[in-house]
């Protein structure tokens, strides 16, 4: 049976109220992770890709693109909490087999979604040219950092179509399709990027030799490339949501397009706390990098290509955990608290297993990893050192990362997020304050590693509490 059908089939059962078994819950967690893993990891990619292409024009191009990293991110989180609010009240109807009203809350998103979308746009815009001087940044760094983030928000109401229609997609149980248009989606950036970053040259295959079109934009074309990569997939999924997804498409749908107060109210209950959360955490990596630009170019490099780098290792829990949120969230739409638990457990001890051989592997291939990215030494052996730090923290970070996924689906979102910045600012940005002058880049990522764990602990010790069930989802 092809993977579709497995899902759908195991997902009515969901919705049926019949038993499963654990093998077809196992089943159905790696049907649905396998595919969600691989968006996240096609993102990590496009993060590479940008990363690697302009790291070959030298160390200020580097630095322009990673100062602004932690920017990027902050902004990509608040489009992904909007989404949210929208896609858990699709997967708690459709678990509840209230076709109707998942389309509802489908078709109700989309005017508001927009709305927060253009208004994240603006923000961005109006902050571009103050941000590098905000971090810290040299005054060579400055103009190309302040180009890549312009395209970068002007491009943010297509990022959120994007986050959008696919998070629909995965609430659904189709985390198949979403999956693969991610994974188109590296291949245009490359296109767009080899047109875009370089100007016009003759690269060599073999023995023949073939002229190359390119625009030579530099960092400005490694966020065009990025923004009209979003813009193809955004609207290819979000026609394969309108048109052919089988529970959420919207022909005949009779609902309106404006949000009734329940809805609405609901979304912001569910997307409010996240979007502080990310909002505040992602101040406090701003924070962070701010805390790394004194140490100079390389450090400030070195620190955004191995976020990256390391992202490569931790995004298959979040992959993970976007299942999780779509299992708990049916399964507790169906009123069946038992299944969610179970499907809890599950996806958390898979999180903790994969992201722990990916630690491995992110010690053993940091060189490689850091190497794909930079041909820098100093920054290539200052990023290998702060992975390899990193890399004992990713299974307590697994457990943060997929029990987030879990407390999500149950539309618990409100202590766990401040269990979150509680951590971040209790503890990574104290840490950090205190070692960075004596340590330099590794003290950073020593109090990194440390607030993790720390992390992990906190929230597995609320997932065995089951508080994180008794949130009223209707």
């Amino acid at each position: 049976m092809k993977p579709k059908a497995t899902s759908d089939a195991l997902l009515a059962l969901i919705r049926e109220g019949k038993s499963m078994t654990l093998r077809q819950q196992l089943k159905l967690t790696a049907v649905l992770s396998m595919p969600a893993i691989l968006a996240q990891l096609s993102t990590i990619v496009m993060q590479y890709i940008d990363a690697s292409m302009v790291g070959s024009l030298g160390a200020d191009a580097s630095a322009s693109i990673g100062l602004m990293a932690t920017s990027t991110w902050l902004f990509w989180g608040l489009c992904s909490a909007a989404a949210m609010g929208f896609s858990v009240q699709v997967a708690n109807r459709i678990g509840a087999n209230d076709q109707e009203g998942a389309q509802s809350v489908l078709k109700q998103s989309l005017v508001p979604s927009i709305l927060f979308s253009i208004f994240l746009a603006i923000s961005g815009l109006s902050i571009a040219h103050s941000l590098p001087k905000w971090l810290g940044a040299d005054s060579d760094i400055s103009s190309g950092a302040t180009t890549y983030f312009l395209i970068f928000a002007g491009s943010l109401p297509v990022v959120q179509i994007n986050f959008l229609a696919g998070a629909m997609l995965r609430c659904s149980g189709n985390t198949l399709f979403p999956g693969v248009v991610n994974i188109a989606m590296c291949m245009l950036d490359v296109i767009f990027n080899a047109l875009l970053i370089f100007p016009t040259r003759e690269v060599a295959l073999g023995e023949l030799s073939i002229v190359m079109p390119g625009a030579g934009m530099g960092v400005s074309g490694a966020a065009l490339g990025t923004a009209l990569a979003e813009l193809v997939t955004g609207i290819v999924m979000m026609h394969y949501l309108w048109t052919r997804n089988r529970l959420l498409n919207l022909k005949g749908c009779k609902a309106g397009y404006r949000p009734n107060s329940t809805c609405l109210r609901r979304a912001i209950k569910i997307s409010a706390p996240l979007g502080i959360e990310h909002f505040l955490l992602c101040g406090a990596q701003v924070l962070s990098t701010a805390i790394v630009a004194p140490l100079g170019k390389i450090a400030i490099a070195a620190n955004a290509f191995a976020v990256t780098a390391e992202s490569f290792c931790y995004m298959p829990g979040y992959g993970i955990s976007e299942a999780a949120t779509t299992l708990v969230g049916q399964s507790l739409g169906a009123g069946r608290k038992m299944l969610a638990r179970r499907f809890a457990y599950i996806t958390v001890l898979s999180g903790i297993v994969v992201m722990t051989v990916m630690g491995v592997f992110m010690y053993v291939g940091a060189p490689l990893m850091m190497d794909i990215i930079t041909p820098v030494k100093e920054i290539c052996s200052a990023g290998v050192e702060v992975l390899r730090i990193e890399a004992f923290a990713e299974p307590m970070f697994a457990a943060a990362i997929v029990s987030y996924g879990v407390f999500i689906g149950a539309g618990d979102t409100m202590i766990p997020a401040g269990m979150n910045l509680g951590s971040i600012w209790g503890v990574r940005l104290t840490l950090a304050a205190l070692l960075a002058p004596s340590m330099g880049l590794k003290g950073v990522w020593i109090a990194m590693a440390i607030e993790l764990c720390f992390r992990g602990i906190i929230f597995l010790w609320r997932l065995k509490t089951d508080r994180w069930m008794c949130v009223r989802w209707k």
